[in-house]
């Protein structure tokens, strides 16, 4: 089949998330401007940049019209964590989902545990292996079919990673231990269990 998204696809249900994946899940926490914790996932996330390290969220746009607290939060405060959304943490991934109001506290929702971060502001998911301390470069606003909202990239640079040493092996993140959660199309979520290693081919080919 081929079809224009403006022009509808025919399918019962949107097939475009279904068509680029697995995506990492973004868990980022932040911090309002009165200091109130919350903590989303986001299915579209990833490092963008590797020198000097950048990642990106997307938050995108409401039915309603209202941003995603995370949007307000970074862009008031200008700090993010990134924590490594993980199998084994998928139902409270899923809890933290929920579209609260913005003061409710979605750590204390999934009942996880916040700390403290070394650079940022924001608290870091203790139960978490892998945490990213960024501070919010830029925010790039794309367009919505609905023209009372907006989709948005926010863009941070990562000032601080924390790895939990049980998952370095020989000097190596064990990746296949730390099995990340990775969402598919529609509600669909999976777990990076299995890694094939294979090198870079070099020029010119070997016969």
């Amino acid at each position: 089949m081929f079809y224009r998204p403006e022009d509808g696809h025919g399918l019962p249900h949107d097939p475009m998330s279904a068509l680029v994946m697995p995506r990492p899940v973004g868990w980022i926490s932040s911090l309002d401007a009165e200091g109130r914790r919350n903590l989303a996932p986001f299915a579209l996330f990833n490092l963008v940049s590797y020198q000097p390290p950048h990642v990106m969220f997307a938050p995108t746009g409401q039915a309603s019209g209202r941003f995603k607290d995370s949007l307000n939060n970074v862009e008031a405060t200008g700090a993010f964590v990134a924590n490594m959304a993980t199998w084994a943490l998928r139902d409270a991934v899923w809890h933290t989902s929920i579209p609260a109001p913005a003061d409710v506290d979605e750590f204390e929702l999934a009942g996880l545990t916040p700390v403290a971060s070394t650079i940022v502001a924001p608290p870091r998911v203790k139960e978490s292996p892998i945490h990213l301390e960024c501070v919010h470069v830029q925010t790039i606003r794309l367009p919505h079919t609905d023209a009372n909202t907006a989709n948005h990239v926010v863009i941070g640079k990562v000032v601080g990673v924390h790895i939990d040493d049980g998952v370095i092996v020989d000097g190596i993140v064990d990746e296949a231990a730390l099995e990340p959660m990775a969402r598919l199309g529609y509600l669909n979520y999976t777990r990076i269990s299995e890694v094939h290693t294979k090198p870079f081919p070099t020029w010119p080919p070997k016969a």
